[in-house]
């Protein structure tokens, strides 16, 4: 009992200690404080830019998909779109009526079983959260070098 106090102390003071930097970062850039390097002390005077995140490319078909059972990819931006218990902004235009109206596809009718089979009216609870399986797609330069090859490549 006493060894699990312990432990669980000193978890929340390591948190606790993580946060107040993390704020302190915060509040220094927003102050105009000069921030030292971690290095040797010098200044850091450069604040770079976050990265362009309005380039979104896609191919005209649509993106091919590297295995079978890949979830399709997103071809557009999602950076505002707030998923909630009450409300997935994704169903305002892929789920019936809306996806007629917005020309875009509709949900597969898998998401709308649940895990007994019993089939219902709206999305089910498994599949509600789009971005578990599916990710926008970019013509992004990898970040690790690596040689993965597809489904159909592997034949």
């Amino acid at each position: 009992m006493l060894g699990w106090i312990v432990r669980n102390t000193f978890i929340i003071a390591l948190s606790l200690t993580a946060g107040v930097l993390v704020a302190g970062v915060g509040i220094a850039q927003d102050d105009g404080i000069a921030l030292r390097g971690l290095g040797g002390g010098e200044v850091l005077e450069q604040i770079n830019a976050p990265p362009d995140v309005e380039r979104q490319s896609f191919s005209d078909g649509g993106f091919s998909r590297a295995y079978r059972q890949q979830p399709p990819l997103i071809p557009h931006k999602i950076d505002n779109y707030q998923i909630t218990p009450t409300n997935n902004a994704c169903m305002n235009c892929h789920d019936w009526p809306g996806n007629a109206k917005f020309k875009a596809p509709k949900v597969s009718e898998t998401h709308y079983v649940d895990r007994q089979g019993i089939r219902l009216d709206k999305i089910a609870g498994t599949r509600y959260f789009c971005q578990q399986c599916h990710v926008p797609q970019a013509d992004a330069r990898p970040l690790v070098g690596n040689t993965f090859e597809n489904a159909t490549q592997v034949k």
